[in-house]
């Protein structure tokens, strides 16, 4: 399964967000390369972030980062 690079962008302040497909790549070392890669030399806006995920197709990866998760509640010695 390749691993695939998004842009996805949070929009207002409710749990709606918008992907957009950037590259895809067949391993994790060549994926995290070009993701720091596309951090440092094109940044993106406050709502915004560059994402890798690992799925079996285009479809699955984009419902798996438009779905809500819960924040993490913090432990108290992790505050």
């Amino acid at each position: 399964m390749p691993y695939y690079i998004y842009i996805v962008t949070s929009i207002d302040t409710t749990t709606k967000k918008s992907v957009q497909a950037v590259s895809e790549f067949e391993s994790f070392k060549q994926a995290k390369t070009e993701v720091r890669r596309l951090r440092s030399e094109a940044p993106l806006q406050d709502n915004q972030s560059y994402r890798v995920i690992f799925a079996e197709n285009p479809a699955e990866a984009e419902q798996h980062l438009s779905e809500h998760r819960e924040q993490p509640i913090a432990k108290e010695w992790e505050k």
